[in-house]
């Protein structure tokens, strides 16, 4: 779906949700029932969600070809340990491996 923009001569401008490409070049108003016509405005090409975002997209793009190589195995992550008191009590009297 694709937002289209209209022009009310009475109401100003307002949004109309439309199947992309289907967007006639009037509509009825829905304040007013006049006709209202279609404004032309600049796609919302620019907005990202955020600067990670942009960053992946970025990298993928620079190693679609030919990709980062690897010299090392990445660092195994730091073991936590488990509690060692029972969160509740039936669970104390569970054998202990």
């Amino acid at each position: 779906m694709a937002l289209y923009d209209y022009r009310c001569e009475a109401d100003g401008v307002f949004e109309v949700s439309r199947p992309l490409g289907t967007a006639a070049g009037t509509v009825v108003c829905p304040l007013c029932d006049a006709e209202a016509t279609r404004v032309f405005t600049t796609p919302m090409l620019g907005t990202t969600a955020s600067k990670a975002l942009v960053g992946a997209i970025e990298h993928a793009e620079k190693t679609r070809d030919t990709p980062d190589v690897v010299t090392s195995v990445p660092r195994r992550p730091r073991h936590q340990r488990t509690p060692t008191v029972p969160l509740t009590p039936k669970l104390a009297r569970l054998p202990r491996p």
